[in-house]
């Protein structure tokens, strides 16, 4: 699907087995910017080994892990990372492309995949840079903000039929 936001044009599709090296260093690069500087040393480490695992990839390629991307001509400036059809596990905007519809409009594509597959909720573990904007979203904090391995969290949850900024 191709959207328009600022006067810019893009487009939502499922990432493609040769475009995961690039989604993983988007990933990567804007972790580094938004996130990096709130996290420990223990924190950054996990994220790159999270993103650069072997195990990852197989399983993106073998469909066990879904990724949808946002790109502007054939440049990814956007991904959502999905395992166990429910759990939001990255979702990353390339700063150029920060607010612009971009995060909002791949949760909105994933959303409707999911409720065709039967998904009535969805949870993340949201950083402390995005808790907002998934309250935006319609999620609820499930607890306090937690950390894990150096890695700073809220875990939320959104109930899709509840849930009307996610349609």
């Amino acid at each position: 699907m191709r959207y328009m936001e600022n006067r810019i044009y893009y487009e939502i599709r499922p990432i493609y087995k040769n475009e995961w090296e690039d989604a993983m260093q988007l990933a990567w690069n804007t972790f580094l910017i938004y996130e990096a500087p709130d996290y420990s040393v223990k924190g950054v480490h996990n994220f790159k080994n999270f993103v650069r695992d072997p195990l990852l990839k197989k399983m993106f390629t073998y469909g066990e892990y879904i990724a949808i991307g946002a790109f502007v001509e054939k440049k990814i400036v956007g991904i959502i990372g999905i395992r166990n059809t429910n759990h939001v596990s990255l979702l990353f905007v390339d700063s150029e492309y920060h607010r612009r519809g971009i995060a909002s409009a791949l949760m909105k594509r994933y959303i409707k995949d999911a409720r065709k597959n039967g998904v009535t909720y969805i949870t993340v573990n949201s950083s402390p840079y995005a808790v907002g904007f998934y309250h935006k979203m319609g999620f609820e904090n499930v607890k306090d903000e937690v950390e894990k391995d150096g890695i700073r969290f809220t875990p939320m949850r959104a109930e899709l039929e509840k849930s009307l900024q996610l349609t």
